[in-house]
């Protein structure tokens, strides 16, 4: 679709396209099959800028935005959701807590390295006991003389095991109150005490890395601490609500992904003497696939530019999240119907779509959780919108 985009951001759509088809998807099947992490492509990414898309330039970013950042992602998630979603972990997550929250010693000392694609950032907020309800955070950080102690795990984290940087969570006052006692702290790969665990064997997105990563009395400076003491759980809400237009934006490059090999392989496939592309059966699926890419596609873009125009954007990214999520999810599985048996084998992308799709309902938020989200919003605001 057309969203008025200008030249330059027309530009960056064709440079993150030609990327993805040509350093992405010749090495899709080898990294999904073996799981290996395609760092190389990830630091060429970093080369175009594409790991420091919303910071300043004086910190090594390209100085652009949201509307932006979701044509990169959705491009290369178009082509591997693996990528799609380490870009955007990087980016909206680690990176974006540095800068929204650190001050300007810390940005330079971390966010510019990250942001100019030198390293690769994490971001480290669930724990086993603790996903949904991130507030139930069992690691903890006691205070010493000249900074913390950290004692815990964290799952699920993106980059666990390759990232250079990773943001952390950790109660810094157990009897504090619920939601303003959990602050957040700068840790380096392979700092004593900080190491990565357990990598995670996913249905899908298999090439992206998911750990564990596990403090053991692990020493910090007061110079790794992000912000104010005891607001790292409200900061975290902050930093969703940019990570949430992310996954949408992975969700409408997972949608489209499938679209397109759904639509390639409906024209070329013969049955009964036709393309089965011919048939209505077919037509009304790839119909019902573009309407709801459709649909995503403006909510992820109206999220965007609210994010991008400063106004509240809290509900609408849980609605483009909610939306494209459950989009790809669609889309992914009438990929595989309409490729019949050979939907259901690795010789066609399709399958790997219907895995990769599963996460955008469930990673920064399960679908419940959005709902809860917009529902409550609705709730609470005096004017219905």
């Amino acid at each position: 679709m057309d969203f008025s985009l200008t030249d330059e951001q027309r530009a960056i759509q064709e440079t993150a396209r030609d990327f993805a088809r040509q350093e992405i998807d010749p090495i899709v099947d080898e990294i999904d099959e073996s799981q290996r992490f395609p760092r190389e492509v990830i630091l060429k990414a970093g080369e175009l800028g594409f790991l420091g898309i919303l910071f300043p330039e004086r910190y090594g970013g390209a100085g652009l935005g949201y509307v932006e950042y979701v044509l990169v992602v959705t491009e290369l998630s178009r082509v591997d959701p693996s990528v799609g979603i380490s870009v955007a972990a990087h980016n909206s997550l680690c990176s974006n807590h540095i800068f929204k929250f650190g001050n300007d010693e810390q940005r330079r000392r971390w966010l510019t390295p990250l942001a100019s694609g030198t390293k690769i950032g994490a971001w480290s907020l669930t724990e086993p006991g603790a996903g949904s309800d991130a507030a139930g955070t069992r690691t903890r950080a006691e205070k010493v003389a000249g900074g913390w102690v950290l004692n815990g795990a964290k799952t699920f984290t993106t980059h666990g095991r390759e990232g250079d940087v990773c943001v952390v969570f950790a109660v810094t006052d157990p009897a504090g109150p619920r939601h303003h006692n959990i602050s957040a702290f700068v840790l380096d790969k392979g700092m004593p005490g900080f190491r990565a665990g357990k990598k995670e064997n996913k249905l899908g997105i298999r090439a992206s890395d998911t750990s564990e990563v596990i403090m053991e009395d692990c020493l910090v400076g007061e110079d790794r601490l992000l912000g104010d003491v005891g607001e790292g759980f409200i900061q975290a809400l902050q930093v969703l609500d940019g990570g949430r237009i992310s996954i949408a934006a992975l969700g409408l490059g997972t949608a489209k992904g499938a679209f397109d090999t759904a639509r390639a392989y409906a024209k070329q496939r013969h049955q009964f003497g036709q393309a089965i592309a011919a048939f209505q059966a077919i037509r009304f699926m790839l119909a019902e696939m573009a309407t709801a890419i459709a649909a995503a596609e403006c909510l992820t873009f109206a999220a965007a530019e609210a994010m991008d125009h400063g106004r509240a954007v809290s509900r609408l990214a849980s609605q483009a999240k909610l939306h494209a999520g459950e989009t790809a999810v669609f889309c992914a599985e009438r990929g595989v119907q309409i490729h019949g048996g050979y939907g259901f084998v690795k010789d066609y992308r399709a399958e790997k779509y219907f895995r990769d799709a599963k996460i955008c309902t469930i990673g920064e938020g399960t679908s419940e959780i959005q709902r809860l989200v917009i529902a409550r919003q609705l709730l609470t605001q005096k004017t219905a919108r």
